[in-house]
Formats: structure tokens, C-alpha cells, sequence
């Protein structure tokens, strides 16, 4: 036989092997622990499963839900899991002042959905209006987000009471603004009579990533294209969770989370678009997931000014932007 002839054969060979069907393929298992119960603003990672586009990246992919009596963090810690829903940038900036070897490999949302809920027609027309009126904060705010705000516009503290997640206070006294998400906590609020004024404070530089990937150091250091891989789907997951058919996406979120309705996920996919949450600048390039060495040092310079975060930690070992920037599902945009 000619060496042309085995040269052949040897490309056949490879094209059959490379047309192998999915289902033929031996699949990673992959473990996805989120930050709370199940709800459309975790889609793109329901869709990925959904829809078989982890399947196709080579991925068998469990989500593991999480919720106000479970910390996913820990098992991610523990090696159980693999990856973490993280929520935004302040608290990888701890792991790395606590040693802790977890590193964000891409950001689902482009925009932390923490907002401000003020009455209408009570004067609150620009964010700095806010200044004056009582503010609903829980504990975790004040020290974050509200620090901030005291920093860069002068926000008081002692206009500012706790906030115990119930809605009541905020919606007897219409000289008060609540906190909540914008995919959240308007919707319960415009059902209890009040079309509330939103102000995403991220539109008013609080701006941190949000929704993270998150893995263990050694996973990035020995499994770079199980990461990629994770990281592409996801991507691709969020794409068409947004843009294409996410009934199968929503049923298994409502599989997941019983207490999750119909109208609660259409106003939570409507407000993600609106506000641009997931897909917004960077990402109209760079694809979902998107993270700048830029924007994390603009965040984190205001946080240590603000006295959230110490200013001698290395924060740029909080993440790493291998995974990301490569203009994954830019494609499916519609």
C-alpha cells in the first residue's frame, strides 16, 4: 500500500471519529452550584442544559440550587462542586484578602441589578434626589453599596432604617425608597398598587460585574479547557435564553423552584433587556461573559476609596480573562 493510499485512509478515519454523534461521546460531569433558588435571572445556565448546548460542548452539567439555607460557596471550597454562581466582584475581593483560592472566570451580568425603589411624583427625579428621603437598607447594603453612595454623592446614614425584605414600610411612607433587584422587587411592588421610580445604581457608577462564574484555582491551573468550555456554553446558554425559545429553560426553573410563576420570569427576561444586564457593552464584542482588566480596576479603586475593600490587596487574582473576550454567541444576538 502507498503511503498516499495510509495518508487517506488516515483522513477518513479522522473524519468518521469527528462525526461520532454527541450521545456516542464520553461526557465531563460538571457540577453548577447557583447563589439562590431557581429564577429567570439564572436562565442562561437552565438554557445550556435545556437545550443540549452543554451536551455539545462535551459537558454533563448538574445544577445545584441554592437558597437562604444553602451556601454553595462552601462546596465549592470543599471540592464538591466545581463551579459557583458568585455575586458580585466585592466578595472575590475578600477571597483574595482571606487567601481563599477561588478566581471568577467570566461575568453573566455586565451590571449589578441592584436598584433604589422610589414613589412617583414625590420629587425623586434624579438619583441624588434620594439624598432626602428615607432609605430602606439591609445590613449587607450598608456596608457595600451604601458606603459607596456615602462617598461619591454624600448619602447620610441616619437616613437610613434597616430593611427586612418586606415591601410594608417602603409603600406607607412615600417619602422612603427600598432597595430590591430591578428584575425583583418592582414587579411585587407594582402588584401592591405602586409603579415605582428605579434607580439601577449601577447606571450611576457602581460598577461591579455580577452573576459570576467562579472555580477553584487548581480547576483553572489543570482543566483550561473544561473551563472554556463551561465558560463558552454558558454563553451560548444566555444567548438563547434571551433571544431564542426558553419554555424548556423555564420549565426546569419552575421544575427547580415550585413558587416561580409565568409572569415572574416574562417581567425578569423583560427588565434583563431593558436594563441591559447581561448583554451590554463590552459584550456587544466580546460575547456574554465579558470582563475588562478597566472596569475591575475602576470598581475596585472605589470601593477602597470608599472604605469597602482595603486598597493593598492584589485584586487582579481575583480573576482571570482567559476564558473570556472571545466573542462566544455574539452570533445569536438578534
Amino acid at each position: 500500500m502507498t503511503q498516499r493510499s495510509l495518508s487517506r485512509r488516515a483522513l477518513i478515519a479522522a473524519t468518521l471519529a469527528c462525526a461520532v454523534p454527541a450521545h456516542a461521546q464520553t461526557l465531563d460531569k460538571v457540577s453548577f452550584g447557583t447563589n439562590w433558588v431557581a429564577e429567570a435571572e439564572h436562565g442562561g445556565f437552565y438554557q445550556a442544559v435545556a437545550d443540549g448546548t452543554y451536551k455539545r460542548y462535551g459537558l454533563d452539567v448538574t445544577i445545584v440550587p441554592g437558597g437562604p439555607q444553602v451556601n454553595n460557596r462552601l462546596p465549592l471550597l470543599s471540592g464538591k462542586i466545581d463551579f459557583f454562581m458568585g455575586g458580585n466582584m466585592l466578595q472575590s475581593f475578600s477571597a483574595v484578602a482571606e487567601n481563599i483560592p477561588t478566581v471568577v472566570v467570566a461575568a453573566a451580568f455586565q451590571k449589578e441589578p441592584q436598584v433604589l425603589l422610589a414613589h412617583p411624583d414625590q420629587g425623586f427625579d434624579k438619583f441624588e434626589d434620594l439624598k432626602r428621603a428615607t432609605l430602606f437598607i439591609a445590613s449587607e447594603g450598608q456596608q457595600t453599596f451604601f458606603k459607596w453612595m456615602q462617598a461619591e454623592f454624600g448619602f447620610a446614614p441616619e437616613k437610613v432604617k434597616p430593611y427586612t425584605f418586606n415591601p410594608a414600610p417602603f409603600l406607607v411612607d412615600k417619602q422612603s425608597a427600598m432597595q430590591g433587584y430591578v428584575t425583583s422587587e418592582p414587579f411585587a411592588v407594582e402588584k401592591a398598587g405602586v409603579k415605582p421610580k428605579i434607580f439601577l445604581i449601577a447606571d450611576h457608577g457602581f460598577n461591579t460585574y455580577s452573576t459570576l462564574i467562579e472555580t477553584r484555582r487548581e480547576v483553572v491551573e489543570k482543566q483550561p479547557g473544561l473551563v472554556q468550555r463551561f465558560v463558552d456554553a454558558s454563553a451560548i446558554g444566555w444567548a438563547n435564553y434571551l433571544y431564542g425559545d426558553n419554555a424548556a429553560a423555564n420549565a426546569r426553573i419552575k421544575r427547580d423552584n415550585p413558587e416561580m410563576t409565568d409572569a415572574r420570569i416574562a417581567y425578569s427576561i423583560a427588565k434583563m433587556k431593558e436594563h441591559g444586564i447581561v448583554d451590554s457593552g463590552d459584550t456587544m464584542k466580546g460575547g456574554i461573559g465579558a470582563m475588562t482588566d478597566a472596569r475591575m480596576k475602576s470598581f475596585f479603586d472605589k470601593m477602597a476609596a470608599a472604605g469597602v475593600v482595603k486598597g493593598a490587596i492584589d485584586y487582579k487574582k481575583a480573576y482571570s480573562l482567559q476564558f473570556v473576550n472571545k466573542g462566544v454567541g455574539v452570533d445569536l444576538r438578534k
